[in-house]
């Protein structure tokens, strides 16, 4: 059967130059035990931006990039990333889980910190060209995934504090094991905030991450294995949980902070999850969450299970969480909801289940 390239990878093809490699490093891979991101694949997507269009589009050998000392992102933090995976499905064919919803949030990131959109031909046609020539990389074992890192910088060779006005875009793939390979221990931050409204919490900015690795390494060396952000103002309503949307179940309700304050990132895995929840007649509730329902909650009997959503991790069971005087151990060997939540988003995106929301997108058609 012939198979039709979708327009929009006809596009890339007109515009993206390939460099093929010469020599695979495919052969050094354990594919047996994959750890996230610390291996990549032998190709990677680069493009300039200009100061008016988006040039010089190719694929090439993974390899390092030249940057100058000046350059602007290393002062000013104007640097954007998404976090996107692959898999294959039972007749090995590579997909690609929900790209244009990452692709979507990448130009939503780059608005807010001044810097140009990325068209369609060059973030959806050039990464299925990237995979289509990657795809023997994509790993089929379970939790594994190619996971996807498009990203830009600004560009400038110049100190001055302004927007830059040219860009690097590119995209690596890593294949990769889980993020998590254990449940997880949280601590409630009552001193550190991650965002304000007005800020770019809603935005997957560098910056994000970075002002949050002091605080996590201070909970990591209590034995915890990250944070759960709570708001700025009253430090009790619940943000973020690492890298990580949060949901708790209570009862036969999820409960999962609302995204009004422009504090949170919109997780497209958080938007999977909460839509499979609905499939699964669960009641779904996006809303100020605050730790002391949680505790309530736990104190009670009714706190069933809390778990953190997000690409890399996919679904993280949370074993403990503490708050001031509070420590909140929870069961995840009963974990029912978060059980099937992960059966069911497998299911979708490894083509074994029916993608009825159409959320796979194949790469070569």
């Amino acid at each position: 059967m012939m198979v039709t390239k979708s327009a929009v990878r006809e596009e890339a093809e007109k515009k993206i130059k390939v460099t093929k490699t010469e020599h695979s490093r495919i052969g050094e891979i354990d594919f047996n035990n994959l750890v996230f991101g610390k291996k990549y694949a032998d190709h990677m997507l680069v493009a300039d931006f200009d100061g008016k269009e988006w040039i010089n589009a190719e694929i090439v050998p993974f390899q390092n990039l030249s940057v100058s000392p000046s350059n602007a992102a290393w002062h000013y933090g104007q640097a954007i990333f998404e976090g996107i995976k692959a898999y294959k499905d039972p007749q090995e064919n590579p997909m690609i889980f929900r790209p244009y919803d990452n692709y979507k949030r990448f130009n939503l990131s780059a608005e807010r910190m001044g810097m140009p959109s990325v068209p369609e031909w060059l973030f959806i046609g050039g990464m299925d060209m990237l995979i289509d020539m990657d795809r023997n990389w994509v790993p089929t074992g379970e939790g594994c995934s190619l996971y996807l890192r498009p990203f830009m910088i600004a560009a400038d060779e110049f100190i001055g504090v302004r927007p830059s006005e040219t860009y690097k875009f590119a995209i690596i793939n890593s294949p990769s094991g889980p993020y998590f390979n254990k449940p997880i221990k949280l601590l409630v931050q009552d001193k550190y905030v991650r965002a304000f409204p007005g800020g770019v919490g809603f935005a997957k900015a560098a910056g994000n991450y970075g002002g949050a690795m002091y605080p996590t390494m201070q909970a990591k060396q209590k034995g915890f294995d990250q944070i759960l952000w709570v708001d700025g103002f009253e430090h009790k309503y619940l943000q973020e949980c690492g890298t990580m949307n949060v949901f708790a179940i209570i009862g036969n309700t999820a409960v999962t902070p609302d995204l009004t304050q422009g504090t949170i990132l919109e997780g497209v895995t958080r938007n999977s999850v909460m839509d499979v929840l609905k499939d699964m007649g669960l009641i779904v509730e996006e809303r100020p969450v605050s730790i002391d329902e949680l505790v309530t909650a736990y104190n009670n009997g009714t706190l069933r299970e809390v778990f953190g959503t997000g690409t890399a991790a996919s679904v993280a069971y949370v074993e403990q969480l503490d708050y001031l005087d509070n420590q909140l151990k929870l069961d995840t060997t009963k974990y029912e909801v978060g059980a099937e939540v992960i059966r069911r988003l497998d299911g979708i995106r490894t083509g074994k289940a029916a993608d009825t929301r159409n959320w796979n997108y194949i790469v070569g058609e």
